[in-house]
């Protein structure tokens, strides 16, 4: 998992629909900010690519829609009421368990779920690990490792392979995360521990990734070996770049609205100006990356058209140093 990166992203072709102009152009009439999460995560292309040898057959894919699928969400639309129960009343504070909960709905409502956040102890002091999904698969009983991801190329890093893509955190990279999947969590089923809780035995375990790159805003996105071309991609500047924006409707995204293409009421978005003095007060607050979405009148909508991380100036510094101390791998 350390294949290098190219030396430099690729710039998508003149032309080119952006994915968030094809999502819209697929599902215009879903507003509902959770059904829309639901589209994005069953219709969004992969992060990463399952032909590739490079997985060696472990990355799952969901495949093309079906047309039941979409006359599914689109009554979800009309009737939301049991994704919402789904989800209960609580506030989701992690975007990848909410994310999970999406899924585990749609796992479910399609007879596919036979067990969802299912944990593995040893004891009752000792958890060896949870599966994520456990899935219905014909006669087979799969595993699936569920992670939806956002990480930025650290172009300084690129040379690092899969750890140049950094969390927006530096919390973590894209190597480290996968290394983590198949080192650990795919072979769960083969401990002991687990044995008692499967109702048969796992004919195979693979990881689903859902997710969005980042690139550095003078270069578009970079075809990397193992990565699906195309993917869910942006933008990512400097606080102090941030003034480059193009003049337009902002809207700084709430973290539970990373997944699908933003739409907000008409009414809902900044100016640059608005955008701008937002950003630098929010930073003076808690110095941490946001992510900004650049979005477009359509009707009584605001759509989004792109997005992308603005970051503290000193970011890419971080990252160094983070490598240096260990925290984040070189």
């Amino acid at each position: 998992m350390t294949k290098p990166l190219p030396g430099a992203p690729t710039t998508p072709p003149p032309g080119a629909q952006s994915y968030q102009s094809l999502f819209e152009q697929r599902w215009p009439h879903l507003s509902n900010p959770h059904v829309r999460a639901l589209a994005w995560l069953l219709d969004a292309p992969d992060l990463l690519d399952p032909a590739s040898p490079h997985w060696q057959g472990r990355i799952a894919s969901l495949g093309p829609m079906l047309p039941e699928t979409a006359e599914w969400l689109a009554a979800l639309e009309q009737d939301p009421i049991p994704l919402q129960a789904a989800l209960g009343e609580r506030h989701y504070s992690r975007l990848g368990l909410y994310a999970e909960k999406l899924m585990a709905f749609y796992f479910a409502e399609h007879g596919k779920l036979v067990a969802h956040g299912l944990q593995v102890r040893a004891n009752r002091n000792d958890t060896v690990g949870e599966f994520d999904f456990l899935l219905r698969d014909g006669d087979d009983l799969v595993h699936i490792e569920f992670a939806t991801k956002f990480y930025l190329l650290d172009a300084d890093a690129a040379g690092a392979g899969f750890n140049g893509l950094i969390g927006p955190n530096l919390a973590d990279t894209l190597g480290a995360k996968m290394r983590k999947i198949f080192d650990k969590q795919l072979s769960l089923a083969l401990h002991p521990a687990a044995q008692p809780l499967l109702p048969q035995p796992v004919a195979r375990a693979q990881a689903l990734v859902k997710g969005w790159l980042f690139y550095p805003d003078s270069s578009g996105a970079a075809a990397v070996d193992g990565i699906s071309q195309p993917h869910c991609n942006g933008f990512w500047m400097t606080l102090s770049q941030a003034h480059m924006l193009p003049d337009g409707d902002y809207i700084i995204m709430p973290r539970l609205h990373w997944l699908a293409p933003l739409k907000s009421p008409a009414d809902a978005g900044l100016s640059k100006q608005e955008l701008l003095a937002a950003l630098a007060d929010q930073m003076a607050q808690v110095a941490a990356p946001v992510m900004v979405a650049s979005m477009r009148q359509v009707g009584g909508w605001l759509v989004e058209q792109r997005r992308g991380f603005v970051v503290p100036d000193d970011w890419q510094a971080q990252a160094v140093q983070r490598r240096r101390d260990g925290a984040l791998p070189a």
